[in-house]
């Protein structure tokens, strides 16, 4: 391919016949250059997305056989054990009505745990795929911002799965569906919250020595435990309430609940749920951006 025939939009420096100098090659270069530049966000979430059909079965299967298998074992198990309403902000609800949000809001942390942990660890050590992201037009906060945007379009499938079959299924768990659907952006807002954050901080790490088996053992787990996932969460002793209340999958949750089935929560209430969960993506995300441009930049 020729000079010519390779230039892009703005080379006007070499006419056939000529040899280019080195403004001409510049030009070139900086407007090829260009695209990735712009859209050097979208090329890594492409990276991630298609990353993912490696594992493509584990997630269609996680996605659809693990609501079900909740479902089932709620509704037809535990639920048929528990004959009085739970009593939710004042309001009378099943037990299956009152989780199915919860269960929702788990499925897109639980996903965020995963796409947000080793796969970073992978970019940055085992396979070092971002250092050549890097080397190429792309920016360390495109890096980053496509990292979150491939995991949350994982969210956003999770999300949508457990949606659909709480509603399809004749379990009654989605009264209101004209605001139901509103769930999936709690779930996906939740799973967000906690993630960019988690990737943040899996960034940040040298070597594996754990740690996100202890994130998962130590963090995860009480919080899913303990966030009024299974009952409300003024049930519980004043001194474990608190790691509800810095939850995202309460907040998550609990905004869940206003659209499924209309719980009564307070309008401010409800605005320091999402003012909650978008601070904590926040903060995480200018903690990312910062942990990869200072990596990458070694």
């Amino acid at each position: 391919m020729t000079l010519r025939q390779a230039q892009g939009p703005g080379d006007q420096g070499a006419d056939a016949g000529t040899h280019p100098t080195l403004d001409d090659l510049r030009a070139e270069a900086m407007a090829w250059g260009r695209r990735p530049r712009r859209r050097g966000s979208w090329y890594v979430t492409e990276h991630m997305v298609r990353a993912m059909r490696a594992y493509g079965w584990t997630i269609i299967v996680g996605a659809v056989g693990q609501p079900i298998l909740y479902l089932l074992g709620l509704a037809v198990g535990l639920a048929a054990l528990i004959t009085v309403p739970i009593v939710d902000h004042g309001q009378e609800v099943s037990y299956l009505m009152f989780v199915a949000p919860a269960l929702l809001a788990t499925a897109t942390i639980s996903v965020a745990s995963e796409e947000m942990t080793y796969p970073v660890m992978a970019g940055f050590k085992w396979r070092r795929y971002f250092y050549g992201f890097n080397a190429s037009p792309l920016s360390s906060p495109q890096i980053a911002n496509g990292v979150i945007a491939g995991a949350t379009a994982r969210m956003l499938l999770a999300s949508a799965a457990y949606y659909l079959i709480v509603w399809l299924l004749p379990f009654g768990a989605v009264p209101h569906p004209e605001t139901g659907w509103l769930a999936i952006l709690a779930g996906v807002l939740a799973g967000v919250a906690f993630g960019i954050p988690l990737m943040a901080y899996a960034g940040s790490i040298e070597d594996d020595k754990g740690q996100f088996a202890l994130v998962q053992r130590f963090i995860f787990m009480p919080m899913f435990l303990f966030s009024g996932t299974f009952y409300p969460l003024d049930t519980l002793p004043w001194w474990l309430q608190w790691i509800g209340w810095i939850s995202p999958l309460w907040h998550g949750a609990e905004l869940g609940r206003v659209a499924t089935y209309g719980a009564q929560i307070p309008p401010a209430m409800i605005a320091v749920h999402l003012a909650y969960l978008v601070v904590l993506s926040a903060v995480g995300y200018l903690w990312g951006r910062r942990v990869f441009s200072e990596r990458l930049a070694r």
